[in-house]
């Protein structure tokens, strides 16, 4: 649905139905025997002409799967990552169509992203144009105050798929979710912050520009979500089976 909105919002049109490119995700699985994989659709303009002017290109559809394992790396689904606050500042809404996932818009996040690495630091956090907290170079941010979760609302960073299954999760247990704006020194004195995307799934963030989150350590709470969503992804749990969809064996 996602990749539909965003090939809708710019103006490409998909040569395909809903139903076609599900089809076309769960084959990519199965002719690669993928246990356990990431699964990227993307439409691109593949042919025609060599200005701007992308009306009369043809659209193609390509889905590739890989293994990725911790998209932050190793051991630090159970560690925590450290996080600096970007030089850089998230899209503008007036500059661009930022609800759309676009490879053009993924150039900030790469350079936020490098420059974190470049620094010492294993990610990267945004604000934007006023100086509220935005999110990672490629993930949604929650923090915990109080026990209940904090998050930047959807008035223009990307609707997460993981950010809406980690908010559902919460509710169904009893957490309480709060989606509201805050700033950078607000996030100094969260009791948890985690991260959360496709590929970075749940990951505890111990460290934001040099100050110790909690005590320094993936919290309670964070370790529960991750252990519930973990549970949710892999099928143990019934009371989301309705969101899996079944690959099905090879020919």
């Amino acid at each position: 649905d996602r990749l539909l909105n965003s090939a809708r919002i710019i103006g490409l049109t998909i040569p395909y139905s809903r139903d076609e490119l599900i089809e076309a995700c769960r084959a990519a699985v199965r002719a690669n025997e993928m246990e356990r994989c990431y699964i990227r659709p993307i439409a691109y303009i593949g042919e025609g002409g060599m200005d701007l002017d992308y009306r009369d290109c043809k659209v193609s559809v390509a889905v590739a799967v890989w293994f990725w394992g911790e998209y932050l790396g190793a051991g630090k689904l159970a560690a925590g990552i450290r996080v600096r606050t970007s030089a850089y500042t998230r899209h503008h809404i007036a500059t661009g169509l930022t609800k759309a996932k676009t490879g053009a818009n993924y150039t900030l996040f790469q350079m936020t992203r490098t420059e974190a690495l470049r620094d010492g630091y294993d990610e990267a956090l945004l604000l934007d144009q006023n100086g509220y907290v935005a999110e990672g170079s490629v993930e949604n941010i929650f923090m915990v105050r109080d026990g209940a979760l904090v998050t930047p609302p959807l008035t223009y960073i990307l609707d997460g798929i993981t950010r809406d299954t980690v908010m559902r999760i919460a509710r169904d247990a009893g957490i309480s979710v709060r989606e509201e704006f805050f700033p950078r020194d607000t996030v100094y004195l969260a009791d948890e912050i985690f991260f959360c995307g496709t590929g970075a799934e749940i990951t505890p963030v111990v460290d934001v520009d040099g100050r110790a989150i909690g005590d320094g350590k993936p919290g309670p709470l964070t370790q529960r979500l991750q252990r519930l969503y973990f549970e949710t992804v892999s099928g143990r749990r019934p009371d989301y089976a309705h969101w899996l969809t079944l690959v099905g064996a090879r020919g």
